[in-house]
């Protein structure tokens, strides 16, 4: 005991100096995690800029949903500042500094001004502000003009006077390179972003540099955009006061929701998504009259619901989950009663469904007997399969617990509760790296974040699943315990990983792996890859270095540009290495490639992209026709760097 007490260090000294008090844009600054989530480059989607963008157009669909303007103008300039303009009513003059500056202050307290609105916190504006090296707020109502202009959260300019300009609001914003490392926005985000208003407020128009954006027939809309694989009968669109719903089944496995609470997209689900596929699957069963099973119901199922509520509760800032369990509290600031007070969201969804969904497959008879017929067909290949599939699932709880092919990280999705208080969840930096062999596996496990980065390895090439049944998932060891670490089996809400980084050689097996690695994906779980969680690993190609004073300058190249320019720069006769295998890495090389400015490529799918066809030619059975295309568009390497 007196050991211990010898070994214990002396207190640090805690005084009256230590204790801080941060303005409302200080803390901001200091914690933009609680604010936006992850801060991030803008090169993913979930990136703390595109949240920047979103809670300024949130105010102005805020307008538009309360009968005030129908237009919102949105620039993008140079990919780093964007400028938003709606023709609403306008901040109330006096109050602009206020209600962009002051964190708890905005008029979305006042429910008789704003009903089912996405900004409810009084945050949003407040934490672009802070997080911008240069923020203007201009608002004009009846003929009179306001305008604020921010550096880094510091008011800088205020004037005030006439003008000739529509009422409305117009916000630009720069974001903060010093908090947003060498960020850019992407237009492809930013236009999806978009789109997605514009189906869940018909009647909205959008003009993005430009170009008009607008929806006539919503969620319905939203779905045909978003197929990639032909619906099996026209999309059943129904809609009711504060719920509408979309919904058609496809060929393709597993199930793909887009769910929406006032305007919002809620990526990651919540209640309003639980009840929908709850009772939508209940619904056909009992229309049907037969034991039909759920999976077998909604497998290839493509769906879409949007729930307006009032006050709603989301899980953090970002408000990519809805956790509300009533469409409205028992009163609002006067103290009368909602008309959807205490009503749970599963009941009012439940409802609407059960009354809406049955009449309308009564109606439809011949769209009832074809959605009959998917299902069936999904129930006999599942019971073909059944065998199969049990001895696989203990084969792969065996595998995971003595096997070396899954190195698994300290975080997983479904082991954590997502914290109430801060969106920086450590759950979304998650990541699993699929790669082939001992010794790229091995570089990688020894470089790796143990907290977040989990690696899967590969023995040799993956079988090309492209034209087979789900049952190669289970016959198949590697695919089998490669579905099993992702825990994906009954559909991504069990996924335990947020990105599925897919790192291959940088040769033509290399290549070849990655392809069969994504085919397998896109045959069986394209979800997957739609709600952007599959990436590529962009390892160097060369690494071009020269020693200068007993000190080596080194540059990796990931083309064959970088390497040219990195020669001219480290001239002369600097040492080039071509990296071949992601084995022939050191391990203490490979952790500037996959530290947190690793580069990812991310696979997208869309409607446009003719996967089938894609599919078709590539990994098909036209063995003659795609070897004639190589041979016609060969290019060999050693041409490309001689």
């Amino acid at each position: 005991m007196e050991e211990e007490n010898e070994q214990i260090r002396p207190a640090v000294s805690y005084t009256e100096e230590n204790i801080r008090h941060l303005s409302d844009m200080e803390h901001v600054r200091t914690r933009p995690g609680m604010y936006i989530g992850r801060v991030g480059d803008g090169s993913q989607v979930e990136d703390g800029i595109y949240v920047l963008l979103k809670e300024v157009i949130d105010n102005s669909i805020d307008e538009f949903k309360m009968g005030a303007g129908k237009r919102i103008d949105i620039q993008l300039e140079d990919d780093l500042r964007v400028s938003v303009r709606d023709y609403g009513r306008g901040i109330p003059l006096g109050s602009l500094v206020d209600a962009v500056s002051m964190l708890n202050t905005g008029g979305k307290y006042d429910t008789k001004a704003f009903k089912k609105s996405v900004g409810l916190n009084g945050v949003g504006a407040k934490a672009v502000n802070a997080l911008s090296s240069r923020f203007v707020a201009r608002s004009v109502r009846d003929g009179q003009m306001r305008e604020a202009v921010f550096e880094r959260g510091s008011l800088i300019s205020d004037k005030t006077g006439a003008t000739d300009e529509e009422n409305g609001t117009f916000i630009f914003f720069e974001p903060d390179n010093t908090l947003f490392l060498n960020y850019h926005f992407r237009p492809e985000f930013i236009e999806t972003m978009l789109r997605n208003y514009t189906y869940l407020n018909t009647g909205l128009s959008i003009y993005y540099n430009g170009r008009r954006i607008v929806s006539r027939n919503g969620l319905e809309d939203l779905l045909n955009d978003n197929m990639t694989t032909p619906g099996l009968y026209p999309i059943v669109h129904l809609k009711g006061e504060d719920i509408e719903i979309a919904f058609t089944h496809t060929a393709q496995y597993g199930e793909e929701y887009y769910s929406f609470v006032n305007g919002q997209h809620t990526t990651q689900g919540g209640t309003h998504q639980s009840a929908f596929k709850e009772h939508l699957a209940r619904t056909i069963k009992e229309f049907y009259g037969k034991n039909l099973e759920y999976q077998d119901i909604r497998n290839g199922l493509v769906a879409a619901i949007a729930v307006n509520v009032i006050e709603p509760t989301f899980e953090s800032q970002t408000k990519i989950k809805l956790g509300s369990l009533v469409m409205a509290p028992e009163k609002d600031s006067d103290g009368n009663p909602y008309p959807l007070s205490g009503i749970s969201v599963n009941k009012f969804v439940g409802d609407f469904i059960k009354e809406n969904v049955d009449n309308y497959l009564h109606k439809h008879p011949d769209m009832a007997d074809v959605m009959l017929q998917k299902i069936q067909e999904s129930e006999k290949e599942r019971k073909a399969i059944a065998g199969v599939t049990k001895i696989a699932r203990e084969r792969a709880k065996k595998a995971n617990l003595h096997n070396r092919k899954l190195r698994d990280c300290r975080v997983h999705l479904n082991d954590q509760k997502t914290p109430k208080d801060e969106g920086n969840d450590p759950r979304l930096e998650s990541s699993i790296f699929i790669t082939e062999g001992d010794s790229a596996s091995g570089s990688i496990t020894k470089s790796r974040d143990v907290n977040t980065q989990a690696v899967f390895s590969l023995r040799g090439k993956p079988l090309n699943s492209f034209g087979l049944t789900k049952k190669v998932v289970y016959e198949n060891e590697e695919f089998n315990l490669l579905q099993a670490a992702l825990n994906i089996e009954d559909g991504l809400d069990g996924l335990r990983y947020n990105k599925v980084i897919v790192a291959t050689d940088a040769d033509v097996d290399g290549m070849h792996i990655r392809l069969l690695m994504i085919t397998f994906f896109l045959q069986f779980f394209p979800d997957l890859i739609k709600k952007g969680h599959v990436y590529i690993l962009q390892t160097p190609l060369f690494r071009v270095r020269n020693r200068k004073k007993g000190v080596y300058e080194t540059i990796y190249c990931y083309s064959e540009e970088e390497r040219l320019a990195a020669i001219e720069k480290l001239s002369p006769n600097p040492e080039i290495t071509r990296f071949k295998g992601l084995g022939e890495i050191s391990p203490d090389e490979f952790r500037n490639f996959i530290g947190k400015d690793m580069r990812l490529e991310q696979v997208s799918l869309r409607k446009t992209d003719a996967v089938g066809e894609l599919l078709e030619f590539y990994m098909g059975k036209n063995t003659m026709e795609r070897q004639n295309f190589i041979i016609n568009n060969l290019v060999v390497e050693e041409d490309l760097i001689s």
